[in-house]
């Protein structure tokens, strides 16, 4: 199909050029029973990953005593924010019914973003493989072993690549330097200058990039091809990933039950998540699928000039078509979300069960930034805003939100420097006071 022809068929195109924001509801929504018989992907791989994570918790306190609180497993904060949803309706003036809350992976331990789930998730997986394939390791051993010194050795013998915009290069660089591994992240031009720092204090090699992120992933692949030694993590099409986020609707699962929140027809659950490459927020909106089926409400949130997962899901093109082709130049300050070209296993993954697609400009999530910090003293980096704005969306679209429960998965913003904190504040402020 020609680009003339793609335009001409999808109306909302012409809009998404211009670098308005839209809304896609998506006519490929099926009954989450009958949508989940097609997939390759199971409830049984998800509790695979349960369990995995759950062996690592005594080696994860060990290496990182931040996880001590919560027994060595990897988890976020569900927080209520009443002021911001008052807020927001005056600010927009628009009223929508529910309760607005916000799930906090910005306060994730190791990395302070949705990537300390999948990211640490996969090079877990890789070095219990290998710990086990070597005789240094069972399933039935205190895996506190790991931390040994011995181990770090093994390891050592060992590299791991990734491509990235930021925050997975900041989880799999973490987590892969403390257990050990050579580790090489290949950074595209929008990563932030502190995350490229932070990772090289901690011994990672970072190879930057003048192009954009899929240059990054393309480069973190050669490496590893030409290395038998070398494991290539990709942000694209990995199954690993996408378990390690989807364990992450298990334990919202009983968040929820915990603040006495009903998930059911009469009480339906919408969860807005911000969507780069799709990874994350494609296994944690898979995950929760699997747990409240048709009571749960799923919708990506994209920067304006980077919809690559409305258009490849719009357009059923996916990985095969990128925001360039409709002139757009993915260039945004939510660097998590900078990425031109969707993964395709995600999107045929989750194509009859996300709900919509949304996009936001980078003005209004530096606005939502600084309401949240005035109203609830919270802090993130921009591109965790983009599933702020899901309520308003819905009801300028006349969505029934009657009894719902929103969720704004706050996807990172934990390991922002101050001074770097206090620029992304004041650039906010300064557009809620025109």
């Amino acid at each position: 199909m020609t680009k003339e022809k793609i335009m001409e068929q999808y109306p909302l195109i012409g809009k998404m050029k211009n670098k308005e924001e839209v809304i896609w509801f998506n006519p490929n929504l099926k009954n989450t029973e009958e949508a989940l018989k097609n997939l390759t992907v199971t409830s049984e791989m998800v509790q695979d990953a349960s369990d995995r994570l759950d062996r690592f918790a005594s080696y994860l306190q060990i290496a990182f005593p931040e996880t001590g609180k919560t027994g060595g497993i990897i988890e976020s904060p569900l927080v209520a924010i009443p002021q911001m949803a008052t807020a927001m309706k005056d600010l927009f003036q628009k009223d929508f019914d529910g309760e607005l809350l916000l799930k906090c992976d910005n306060n994730l331990p190791i990395s302070g973003s949705i990537k300390a789930r999948g990211g640490i998730y996969e090079v877990l997986k890789i070095a219990e493989t290998l710990a086990i394939r070597e005789g240094l390791l069972t399933e039935t051993d205190d895996y506190a072993i790991l931390a040994n010194k011995e181990m770090q050795e093994f390891f050592a013998g060992y590299s791991i690549a990734v491509g990235s915009t930021g925050n997975l290069g900041l989880s799999i660089g973490i987590m892969s330097a403390k257990l050990g591994f050579r580790v090489t992240v290949h950074m595209s031009s929008d990563a932030k200058q502190w995350k490229k720092d932070m990772l090289r204090d901690k011994g990672v090699e970072v190879i930057e990039y003048a192009s954009d992120y899929s240059v990054a992933v393309e480069e973190g692949r050669k490496q590893a091809e030409k290395d038998p030694t070398c494991f290539f993590i990709d942000d694209e099409n990995s199954t690993d990933l996408f378990m390690g986020y989807a364990v992450a609707a298990s334990r919202l699962k009983n968040q929820l039950e915990q603040l006495g929140k009903k998930v059911d027809e009469n009480n339906p659950l919408f969860v807005y998540l911000p969507c780069g490459v799709g990874g994350g927020p494609g296994g944690v909106a898979f995950g929760l699928k699997l747990l409240f089926g048709d009571n749960v409400h799923c919708y990506f949130a994209e920067p304006t000039p980077s919809p690559c997962m409305l258009l490849g899901m719009m357009t059923g093109l996916h990985e095969n078509i990128a925001v360039d082709e409709i002139g757009l130049d993915n260039k945004t300050d939510a660097d998590g979300l900078a990425v031109g070209r969707p993964s395709g296993f995600v999107g045929k993954t989750v194509e009859q069960l996300l709900s919509g697609c949304y996009t936001i400009s980078d003005e209004k999530m530096y606005t939502l930034l600084a309401l949240l910090a005035d109203t609830e003293k919270i802090y993130l980096e921009p591109s965790a805003l983009a599933g702020m704005a899901g309520p308003i969306h819905l009801a300028e679209n006349e969505v029934n939100l009657k009894n719902a429960t929103h969720i704004a998965w706050a996807t990172g913003g934990g390991m922002v420097p101050g001074q770097v904190k206090e620029v992304y504040y004041e650039t906010g402020k300064s557009l809620l006071n025109k």
